[in-house]
């Protein structure tokens, strides 16, 4: 039974799945395959080459910078995370990402993105993370603060889009043992996107304005399966008990790391029953 690892985004909510992911790397915790959505890719990344504490340093350490996540960047280069800061001198020069390691560890690594041509999920395998990082970025990329990512001719932004807990998609990629780490507690639901902006902002794509209008739905739906299979021991979830009580750009750094903290916290207390479900899983 191959053992997968769901990642949602969020975010700078998404900080908390870092802390998770840097207990797993501590406790020896691997994957046969990891998909992630946006900031759960993000996250992912340092994950798959094995830099624990790389996601919190450099958040850390740049969350104030206007070019690392900004309204000024939005308004200045059409990006609210701008694309060269965050996806070439970030990890080429300012803190180092170890494309050797993430090349050497060989696990899949997908990431989920919307065609906004055809407003569905597509999920695409990153072999080579410098060569192709654009895909990572159309992951992340946010409507309505983020310009349309072009890769071999298709238009991509966000994947939370259009699934952001991909678990049936994993499992249907014969991921059968998953781990997901959600950003919001148990009885979050998402509400109605506003009709008109995304009428008006995607008047030409009219398949991903029905997917940005569908996408409550969507998203509510997942989360109730979920439960269901979590309840019948079909997924392990590690998720916040509460509200993170973080913004979505959020600058302040010890804001960042008590979420992060909180992260951790909630994997150390679920360590031993996550190797025991595994474990079990195992014998199936």
């Amino acid at each position: 039974m191959k053992t997968g690892l769901v990642l949602e985004g969020g975010g700078v909510r998404g900080i908390y799945t870092a802390g998770v992911l840097d207990v797993f790397m501590e406790h020896g915790i691997s994957f046969d395959g990891v998909i992630g959505v946006s900031a759960g890719a993000i996250h992912g990344c340092s994950f798959l080459s094995n830099q624990n504490g790389r996601s919190i340093r450099y958040y850390k350490k740049y969350c104030k910078n206007p070019r690392f996540m900004s309204m000024k960047s939005w308004i200045k280069t059409g990006d609210v995370v701008e694309a060269e800061f965050c996806y070439h001198e970030l990890p080429e020069k300012l803190d180092p990402y170890d494309y050797a390691a993430f090349d050497e560890n060989g696990i899949p690594f997908y990431v989920v993105c919307t065609d906004l041509d055809t407003g569905m999920a597509e999920y695409i395998r990153i072999t080579d993370m410098k060569e192709e990082i654009d895909c990572l970025r159309a992951s992340a990329s946010l409507p309505y603060f983020s310009r349309i990512v072009e890769i071999n001719g298709k238009k991509y932004l966000d994947g939370g889009c259009t699934d952001s807990i991909p678990v049936k998609a994993f499992c249907d990629m014969g991921y059968e043992s998953n781990v997901v780490v959600l950003t919001r507690p148990i009885d979050y639901r998402k509400k109605k996107e506003q009709t008109l902006l995304a009428k008006l902002v995607y008047r030409k794509y009219p398949k991903f304005v029905k997917a940005l209008l569908d996408r409550h739905t969507e998203y509510n739906k997942t989360v109730e399966k979920i439960i269901s299979m979590e309840k019948n021991g079909d997924v392990f979830v590690i998720r916040p008990e509460n509200s993170l009580d973080i913004g979505r750009l959020e600058a302040d750094p010890e804001k960042i790391q008590r979420v992060y903290d909180t992260g951790r916290a909630d994997a150390e207390k679920q360590i031993k029953k996550l190797l025991a479900w595994r474990a079990e899983k195992s014998k199936l």
